[in-house]
């Protein structure tokens, strides 16, 4: 089942590089009385994700900042070394953007975002979405019909809903 706005998140435990290694996340902890964005992509560096989708979301932070948001998520199913790097190479982690590895995919297949693209050489890979989630509940999900895209999903369109 595929998650929707007004579902509650599942509790997760993510992966994000601290100054010693991977250090574990706990998704409970980053939503609970807190607005905060998600937004999710097929894998670092990307074309879609790497030029468009993350940019967005640097370009738009301090408008989400200023509306309530407290913290920007980017989850990809990649290792955190490389959604590390990947932020690092991008700008993102400068701007603030945390950046978490669902390296299993455990998160992204509980809330039905998953699929495979082989041919592309994407297996258990996310969807590209993004959502406002408020106290650990979706108040506003976008999600893209091609993961090749970044329309609705982008961080301006999802700025306009808020």
């Amino acid at each position: 089942m595929t998650i929707a706005q007004g579902d509650t998140l599942p509790s997760a435990t993510f992966t994000q590089m601290g100054e010693n290694g991977p250090e574990a996340v706990d998704l409970d902890s980053l939503t609970k009385d807190r607005k905060v964005v998600i937004f999710a992509v097929p894998g670092a560096f990307t074309p879609t994700c790497h030029s468009a989708h993350v940019p967005s979301f640097m370009r738009t932070k301090d408008q989400f900042m200023a509306k309530g948001v407290d913290q920007i998520i980017c989850v990809s199913v990649n290792d955190p070394f490389v959604l590390d790097h990947w932020g690092q190479s991008t700008g993102a982690t400068e701007a603030g953007i945390t950046m978490l590895a669902d390296a299993e995919s455990t998160f992204t297949t509980a809330i039905g975002m998953n699929f495979d693209a082989p041919p592309a050489g994407l297996v258990a890979r996310s969807k590209r979405y993004a959502m406002v989630v408020e106290n650990g509940v979706v108040t506003t999900l976008n999600l893209e019909e091609s993961p090749g895209t970044c329309e609705i999903s982008a961080g301006e369109t999802l700025l306009d809903s808020l």
